[in-house]
């Protein structure tokens, strides 16, 4: 039987994951990763040889589980604009600056010089943000910009010059045209620095010799390029219809939704990665489960959670923020939270701030849809919030569109898919 393995890069763990060929999951393996810390505030790197160890790890435990089945490739997703610069044979030549690194700030300013309105680059913490950042410190213009997942396939397979489409958007690859925009030879990037650039699930290699002896798989299984974390979580939700929806429940609020046309919006964070001919358009909140983590405990918010009423909306009208500043579905980076008043019953207080949160997720859907996205056909969830059933018929009440719990929850899963989905025509 054959073997479909997607590596998901996160934050905090790398997580493995082996499907055969009709999607069901015969291994998963996880491993933690070191926190990402930096010498001031805001500033957020990690050691990019602690990734490929955990991924050696991985590998080698999934090895021994399926050493039955003939594993037939490998893809890799990796956090959205996570960025290093290495040398031509992949040593890295700075560390690697996380999607929430805050240092490129100064770079903005250039970028707004010659990049379009409305391109998603045009954020400090984009990838080419943190290149402009990154190439300052550096001696020679002999040097190539790496993400997080193309590090790692190149260590796979040795061919560190590839990205895929999707962690390219935020380099300034244009998705459209397929090509690198000619506005960006205004800021003197290097020919060989950019990557060639492939759609997801398009083999780029086979595993090295020297991947094979670490990692005890087989010399020349196919290496397959991925996307970032998030979409691989679309995929594994399994969104395949024009107008699926996927609202990710973590920490924050995170929308997307599939479309048969780009949506562009930078004002507010939007913006369309492609999946094939067809677009993945989202946008993400600052309001989400943190709030309810500071206000709540998990051991209250289970409890809390088996005496909500759907059914009796509490009229509390809240907007939960932790603090000033929305991104979206409101662009205001002064917007105040709206928690008030508290009522003395702590039930009422946690239904106001899930029903908060829901009506937040009714007008991103909204707006998306005003931009020219399609009207959602349904919803599916992930994250820790999914799991909860009375806040899911609220959700459905509040936008009144079916919703749905996603059987799949692991972005690992998605990029599995794209693993077969290189193979299995």
């Amino acid at each position: 039987m054959k073997i479909f393995i997607g590596i998901d890069l996160g934050t905090s763990g790398c997580r493995a994951i082996a499907i055969d060929n009709t999607g069901t999951v015969k291994s998963v393996m996880t491993s933690p990763l070191p926190l990402s810390v930096g010498k001031k505030p805001g500033q957020r790197q990690q050691e990019p040889e602690h990734w490929w160890q955990a991924v050696i790890k991985l590998l080698r435990k999934i090895s021994e589980a399926c050493s039955n089945h003939s594993i037939a490739a490998i893809a890799v997703d990796g956090t959205s604009s996570t960025l290093l610069l290495s040398d031509r044979h992949g040593n890295p030549v700075t560390p690697a600056l996380m999607y929430n690194d805050s240092r490129s700030r100064e770079s903005l300013s250039t970028l707004k010089k010659w990049a379009p309105e409305g391109s998603p680059v045009l954020n400090a913490n984009s990838s080419l943000a943190k290149l402009l950042h990154l190439r300052q410190n550096l001696s020679t213009n002999h040097y190539l910009a790496l993400h997080q997942a193309d590090w790692i396939i190149g260590k796979l397979c040795g061919n560190f010059s590839v990205s895929d489409e999707n962690n390219a958007l935020k380099l300034g690859y244009d998705p459209i045209r397929r090509e690198w925009p000619a506005w960006m030879d205004a800021l003197a990037i290097p020919q060989q620095t950019l990557p060639k650039v492939v759609p997801s699930a398009t083999i780029i290699g086979r595993l090295s010799q020297q991947a094979a002896t670490v990692t005890h798989l087989k010399c020349g299984i196919p290496i397959v390029a991925g996307t970032t974390d998030s979409n691989a979580a679309f995929i594994a939700a399994g969104a395949v219809e024009m107008g699926d929806a996927v609202t990710s429940l973590g920490s924050t609020l995170v929308l997307k939704i599939l479309s048969d046309k780009p949506v562009f919006a930078a004002e507010y964070g939007v913006y369309s990665h492609r999946l094939g001919e067809q677009w993945l358009v989202g946008g993400a909140s600052n309001s989400g489960g943190a709030v309810l983590s500071h206000y709540f405990t998990d051991t209250e918010i289970v409890s809390l959670t088996q005496d909500l009423q759907p059914d009796k909306p509490t009229g509390l009208n809240y907007y939960p923020l932790l603090q000033p500043g929305e991104r979206f579905p409101i662009s205001d980076a002064d917007y105040s939270p709206r928690l008030l008043p508290r009522p003395e019953s702590d039930l009422l207080f946690f239904q106001g701030i899930l029903e908060g949160i829901a009506s937040i997720e009714n007008e991103g859907y909204r707006l998306l849809q005003r931009l020219g996205a399609p009207k959602p056909q349904r919803i599916i969830s992930m994250g820790g919030g999914a799991f909860n059933e009375p806040w899911r018929k609220m959700r459905e009440q509040i936008m009144g569109i079916p919703v749905v719990r996603a059987n799949q929850q692991e972005a690992a899963y998605g990029t599995a898919l794209l693993a077969m989905k290189s193979i299995v025509k």
